[in-house]
This record gives structure tokens, sequence and C-alpha cells, in this order.
């Protein structure tokens, strides 16, 4: 299920930006209002559809937070752990590995040097709907990695032959999947199977055509969209077969409302900020997302205006610690409003590796150099990780095209080389991000290379 790397793709897809303007594009929005189709779920409805979809998924996470927490540097839980989370949650082992790859996949866990901890959204989990939505669009977007395909004869127990097909036509039926979700989503009810067949085999010739590749061997492809239907079922996105009705498939309104914000290109509206004077760090940045950069400094102004300086340093500090790259970067911001009493703290924080980045490049800033020449001052590990880190932001926070417009910000020469470095660099949220960018990116000859990168780093392949 994996695809051939381009050969040194070029970075250049956009008009060069300074990377200092990446870090900002998360907070860009689009202004156009939501206006879902006409009987879709509330948001608090599709949420709590949500929750029930990951609701093993939430419960490991939370015993990994507060037990043991232990994966081995790929990710992979141990046997050993794996077994007492059976025996604790009263799951089988096999449902632990299912909520495990889940809950990494959707941010309710992430990895720091082999240890499990909740991600930022499994802290929001009970209150947050759009966290909650996002988490389950996460999963959503990583269906083929969270239900990897297996030949016939490859499952567990198989007795016949794994006669897999080409890997470039694996990926090719990734490919095409949106198309056929789109299909099922603009239907509006139950599709036959013989016309998702066929519209695959379209979509499949179409692509092998435009990339000169013969025609597949054999057939197939009815095994590929099988196993397209089942992952898209066992992440939530399609209804259970019909046992009247086996031949048909239809979408969850779950599904039927995540395929239409793909559609539209939209994210989920958030509450307006109003009144952030006397609420805390956190809550301020987060009302403050929306805002272009004036007022976004004007509401900063108005917040540390209310405290005195070094607590209200403190706490934007101790806010961008957390795993929410976004409140990361936007704390930052609000501290260079803060300016000269703000540097001592700022110094302070140098060496801690998520906050170095952003404190090296703050402090130069502070003495007047110019914020793009700054960014030689990071090694090329610590600018790739902050590379990843303002994806994440982006992937969590803003549209698609603000992330495809991020990766020419990489300080990589080549696609190839981007990907080797953001496998090596070990951001927890590596994968996630690899995967939000292969959905989103034009280009299927990129994205099936980004894609593969997700897959090694999830499976912890060199």
């Amino acid at each position: 299920m994996t695809s051939r790397i381009p050969r040194d793709t070029p970075l250049r897809l956009v008009p060069r930006r300074p990377l200092t303007a990446a870090r900002r594009t998360a907070t860009t929005r689009r202004s156009r209002p939501a206006r879902p189709p006409e009987g879709t779920p509330s948001i608090p409805e599709l949420a709590r559809l949500a929750r029930a979809e990951l609701a093993a998924a939430v419960r490991l996470a939370r015993w990994a937070g507060t037990g043991p927490g232990s994966a081995g540097p790929t990710g992979i839980l141990p046997d050993a752990t794996v077994r007492e989370a059976a025996a604790v949650l009263g799951l089988t082992p096999g449902q632990i590995r299912t909520a495990w790859d889940r809950a990494r996949l959707s941010g309710l866990i992430e990895l720091h040097r082999g240890t499990a901890r909740p991600g930022w959204r499994l802290r929001a989990w009970d209150t947050d709907d759009t966290a909650v939505l996002r988490g389950w669009v996460a999963l959503f977007d990583a269906w083929s990695l969270a239900h990897p395909f297996l030949p016939p004869g490859a499952e567990a127990g198989g007795t016949g032959p794994a006669l897999a097909p080409d890997p470039a036509l694996v990926a090719e039926v990734i490919e095409a999947a949106p198309q056929l979700l789109s299909f099922l989503h603009l239907s509006q009810g139950p599709v036959p199977l013989d016309t998702l067949l066929d519209l695959l085999r379209q979509r499949v010739a179409e692509l092998r055509t435009e990339r000169h590749e013969p025609p597949a061997a054999g057939d197939p492809l009815p095994a590929l969209l099988d196993w397209v239907l089942e992952a898209a079922t066992d992440v939530g996105a399609l209804r259970p077969r019909d046992p009247k009705r086996p031949d048909e498939a239809v979408l969850t309104p779950l599904g039927s409302w995540a395929v239409w914000v793909k559609l539209e290109q939209i994210c989920v509206a958030a509450q307006g900020p109003a009144g952030n004077m006397e609420q805390s760090a956190e809550t301020m940045l987060r009302a403050c997302a929306r805002l272009s950069p004036g007022p976004a400094r004007t509401e900063y102004r108005a917040w540390l205006a209310a405290r005195p300086v070094a607590p209200a340093v403190a706490e934007l500090l101790e806010t961008a610690r957390g795993e929410d790259a976004l409140l990361r970067g936007l704390a930052f911001e609000a501290l260079r409003v803060v300016g000269d009493p703000a540097e001592p703290a700022v110094c302070a924080v140098v060496h801690e590796p998520t906050l170095r980045p952003y404190a090296v490049l703050w402090l130069a800033e502070l003495d007047g150099g110019d914020p793009d020449a700054a960014t030689a001052l990071l090694t090329r590990e610590e600018a790739t990780w902050l590379w990843v880190d303002t994806a994440a932001a982006v992937a969590d926070h803003g549209d698609d095209h603000l992330l495809v417009s991020h990766l020419e910000t990489a300080v990589q020469g080549s696609v190839r080389g981007l990907l080797q470095e953001v496998r090596e660099v070990g951001h927890p949220r590596t994968v996630q991000v690899l995967v939000a960018l292969a959905a989103a990116h034009p280009d299927p000859a990129l994205a099936k290379a980004v894609r593969k990168a997700a897959f090694q780093v999830h499976t912890g392949e060199a």
C-alpha cells in the first residue's frame, strides 16, 4: 500500500514565503459560513457519534496516561503492556492494539521518546466538541493506516497464498477513495457496489493512463474496493452492510458530514473571542486564534495589562509547553508584545527541546535581527522540528490550502529530503501531519510519497 517516491521532487510549489510567515498561517481562516446539507446532525450530535466511535481508544489513552504508558521507540505496544491493558480494561489483546492505533492516529496519545502521553485532545475530550470531531477526522484521513490492506491469505490464520497486488495499484486505490466517498455523499443514499466498482475502475484506469502504466494484472480491484469499504466502515464513515441489502453502501451521518467538510474545505466553527482579560492564557490564546494579527495583539495587550508581567510570562510559557502547537506559536506571539521584560524567562527555556526553536527566533527578533535570517541560528534538526510543529498547528486549526502552502517553507530542497528528515526528527505529531498533508495535497505523486512516509513512521519501518 505504498508507492514509489518521486525522484527529488522540488519543493517550490508556491512563491517563496519566509518561515516566520508560515508560523502564522494556522491563524488564517476563510470567512465563508458553514452551510451543511439539510438533515446533517448538529455539531453536538456529531461529536457524540465520534465519541462513541473512539470510546475504546479514549479508555486506553486514559489508562496509558495514568499507567505505565510505555511504548517502544517505534510506538508499538509491547506484548506485556497489551496483556496488562486488556486485563484492566476488559478488552481482548486485538481490541487493545486496534484502540492503540486509533488513539495515536486521532491525537489522543502522543509519543515522547518511547513514552506515551495524553494528547491535548484527550484533555478536551469531554468538553470540546470541535476537538472531538477533529480527532475523528484525523482518524478518517488515516483510514488506510488504521485498516491496512491484507491480501487474501495474509490474514491471521489464513491458509491460502498471500497474493498481493502491485503496491502502486493499492496507492492508486487510496488516491481514488475520496472520489468514491464523494459519490456516496452526493448520492444521499445507498449506492450499489457495482456502481462504485465501475467508478473505481474508471478512476484507476485514468490514473494509469496519465502515468503511462500498464493495466493491472488479473482483476484485483473488487478485493481492493472491499478493503476500502471495510476500512471506511471500521473508522465509522460507512454503515455496516445491511444483511437484506448486502450489495449496497451508504455513509453514516458522521461520514457524510466529514466528506462534506472535505468538499467544502471549511473548518468547524468555534466561538469568537470575547471578554478574555480574566481568562487563562490557554483560553485567551484559543480565542485569539481566529483573529488577524492586529486584533490579536490588542487582545494580548489587554490580557497582559490585567496581571503582573512575571506571572503572565510564566503562564504563557507553561501554555507553550503543552501539546497544542498552535498555542505554542501564539504564546510566543503574545510574548513579542511583552518585549524586553520577557527576555530572562525566554532565555531560561532556550534549552528545552520543545520551546528552543521558538525561543531562539524570539530572542533574535528582540535583538533587532531580521526574522527570516534568524532561522539560520537553528540547526537543521531544529528547523525540521519547527516545520513539523507548525504543520501540526495548521493541520489542527487551518484549512487544507494552508497546509499545502506550508510545504514550501521547509529548509530541505526536495520532497525526498524533507520526508527523510521528518522521519528522523522524532516529532510526536509526525504521522498525523504527514497523513493530513497527503490528504490535502493536489499532486497525486507527491501525496503517495507522503502517505508512504506516514506509513513507515507509524509502523516503525526504517
